[in-house]
């Protein structure tokens, strides 16, 4: 048996409601393989119903985040279903992501490229280290940019700047990504996962509403303004139903810290 199939494709730890999932193919600068979606979309889930995780980091083992599909894999793999490939590995990741009503944190040390800059996009928010970078990697291969590039980058970015990172293919470095707001901090290599931990486990603090925020900021994304106070009022209303909203009510007039449980 092969080291590649022995070693897991992602590393669970988990710490104070602190999900840390690392993307675990260093070799090859983690690119990503069917088993390393597939892995990362399972752990995804399963925190779903984990009470013990209120919010999650993604990283990559050694020197890179994530340099996107591993090519050579595919290759070997014989003739490749794109189409299916992308239904049935990328988009179960990007929605795990996503789905997740509980904060997640991209933790991007080194190289994000390609698919693996989309698998930064999808999450809420990203630190990066100072020697991190970014590239749409799709077109110098002939490709398009996929795993939700399209959909998140332009929202995030803009879409004339979205539009030059794709079509041009040119390296972002941390400064400049911090800033065209394509990540949130820019924080010393050695001082990264301390640092997203530190804000994970911030949030990992705050209360059930933080889920139901990001459930009213996907749905956001695709709503005119009607439709979207329609959604504050769904979610505010069950906001109100909820341990934290009591147990913040009452500290506030008890004039004391709140201690929110997620519920």
């Amino acid at each position: 048996m092969s080291t590649e199939v022995a070693t897991p494709p992602v590393l669970q730890e988990q710490d104070s409601g602190v999900l840390t999932l690392t993307l675990n193919r260093p070799g090859v600068l983690n690119a990503i393989n069917d088993g390393m979606l597939d892995a990362l979309a399972t752990a995804l889930r399963d925190a779903v119903s984990d009470d013990g995780v209120r919010a999650v980091v993604i990283t990559g083992a050694g020197r890179a985040f994530c340099s996107g599909q591993d090519l050579r894999s595919a290759a070997s793999d014989g003739e490749l279903n794109v189409r299916r490939h992308l239904r049935e590995h990328y988009v179960p990741a990007i929605h795990a992501i996503r789905d997740l009503e509980k904060p997640v944190i991209g933790a991007v040390n080194g190289v994000a490229a390609g698919a693996g800059f989309s698998l930064a996009l999808a999450c809420d928010l990203r630190v990066a280290s100072k020697s991190a970078s970014f590239l749409q990697a799709f077109v110098r291969i002939g490709l398009i940019p996929d795993a939700s590039s399209t959909y998140f980058l332009p929202r995030l970015i803009g879409p004339a700047r979205a539009a030059e990172l794709m079509m041009l293919g040119e390296s972002v470095e941390a400064k400049r990504a911090l800033e065209i707001g394509l990540v949130n901090r820019v924080v010393a290599d050695e001082a990264l996962l301390k640092e997203a931990r530190a804000l994970a486990a911030r949030l990992a603090q705050g209360p059930r509403s933080i889920g139901f925020i990001k459930h009213a900021l996907n749905r956001s994304l695709n709503n005119d303004l009607d439709a979207q106070l329609l959604v504050e009022e769904e979610l505010q209303d069950a906001a109100t139903g909820t341990a934290d909203f009591f147990e913040g009510v009452s500290a506030f007039l008890e004039k004391r810290p709140a201690r929110f449980s997620g519920r």
